[in-house]
């Protein structure tokens, strides 16, 4: 993110890392933080798989990863990434054959443990197939899945188990002189994850991949991810993240999104402002936000917008946001445009009105983009 020095507060001191590339999306460095989701689709049913990834794409998504648990989801594979709007991780476990026949498919990355994979022999294949087919990998450390020996060795999963084994496959790689890699040390434990990354952010300048993983369901999950990965990213460690949700893996994508924009450090669509309304509120609050949070979804350009519901606090955000609107009485409110009130408007056109506005805002924030691109 740009710094800040009116606000000094709101600057994040983003950790050095390499840059390496997962297809045409660069991870690390100082290349914005990016968002993945994973499908829940058999990967063998190709229309549906390909189905999910475009809506995860369309909500937002960065990269998408998809399990490749035996050959015919390799031959899916080959199919889905042709048809893929976004590069394609592949996961794999234990079954060097996957990842290379994954490598072979056009998967951008490799999700694997080198560890875990076989003799060296075959360690050198996989990695031989992702450098000859331009594949980055993916180094996935979980606290569920630790090595025996370091469960003996630690008595159980902990941070310093998730690191060291994170180091040992790193260790692989870079002795087969492969270096375009990043690595994650996941856990469902909030304190043990947040631990771990902070100890791995500190051992490599390879980049991270943050992850509450089986975080839990929609709400739950997305409290836990919010808590660990925002503590995370507010120190500066991050590069690229998946939140996980017993959930559709659109929601996966909103919620990462609406992490990394509460801390500033990615900005797309509507940030929408409101207030949890009381006996003051002017409308109806609550239901107008959530009409409006649908009406809006096709809005990728970042503004912001205030929903309040009157007028003890409605006119001091609506100075922050690019259009406002602040509950009155009679049965309308007051617009607001860049900061300042612009006119009245009854509360059974409000929605409509408000939609045709941010539509205005944005077109008028696209075409000053453009103009700027143009003028450099």
């Amino acid at each position: 993110m740009s710094l800040n020095p009116v606000r000094p507060w709101r600057n994040i001191y983003r950790r050095e890392s390499r840059r390496i590339m997962v297809g045409n999306v660069p991870v690390g460095g100082d290349a914005p933080i990016t968002v993945q989701t994973m499908t829940n689709t058999l990967t063998t049913d190709v229309a549906a798989t390909v189905a999910q990834v475009q809506a995860a794409a369309d909500a937002g998504a960065d990269i998408v990863r998809i399990s490749v648990p035996d050959e015919a989801s390799s031959k899916a594979l080959k199919e889905i990434v042709a048809e893929s709007p976004v590069p394609i991780v592949a996961d794999i476990h234990f079954h060097y054959r996957r990842g290379i026949e994954a490598a072979e498919a056009g998967a951008a990355c490799l999700r694997i443990n080198p560890g875990n994979i076989g003799s060296p022999e075959r360690v050198r294949e996989v990695i031989g197939a992702a450098r000859d087919h331009g594949c980055s990998i993916r180094i996935g450390v979980n606290a569920g899945s630790l090595e025996k020996y370091l469960l003996e060795k630690y008595g159980e999963p902990c941070p310093d188990a998730m690191v060291e084994s994170g180091l040992e496959h790193i260790r692989i790689l870079q002795d087969n002189d492969f270096h375009e890699f990043k690595i994650s040390v996941k856990a469902s434990d909030v304190f043990m994850a947040a631990a771990a990354y902070q100890q791995l952010a500190e051992a490599t300048d390879a980049p991270i991949h943050l992850g509450i993983t089986e975080a839990g369901g929609f709400v739950s999950g997305t409290i836990k991810s919010a808590i660990g990965l925002g503590n995370l990213l507010w120190m500066g460690i991050g590069d690229t993240i998946r939140v996980s949700l017993s959930a559709d893996p659109v929601e996966e994508v909103k919620v990462g999104y609406e992490i990394l924009k509460s801390l500033g450090l990615r900005h797309r669509g509507v940030n929408i402002i409101s207030c949890p309304s009381c006996a003051r509120q002017g409308f109806d609050v609550i239901k107008t936000v959530e009409v409006l949070e649908q009406r809006l979804e096709h809005i990728k350009t970042p503004m912001s917008l205030s929903i309040i519901g009157c007028v003890v606090n409605g006119p001091g955000e609506a100075l922050m946001t690019d259009v406002g609107f602040t509950g009155g009485g009679a049965g309308s409110g007051m617009v607001y445009l860049a900061g300042k009130q612009s006119h009245k408007m009854g509360n059974e056109a409000m929605i409509d009105h408000i939609v045709e506005q941010v539509e205005k805002k944005a077109a008028e924030l696209d075409a000053a983009d453009v103009a700027a691109q143009a003028a450099e």
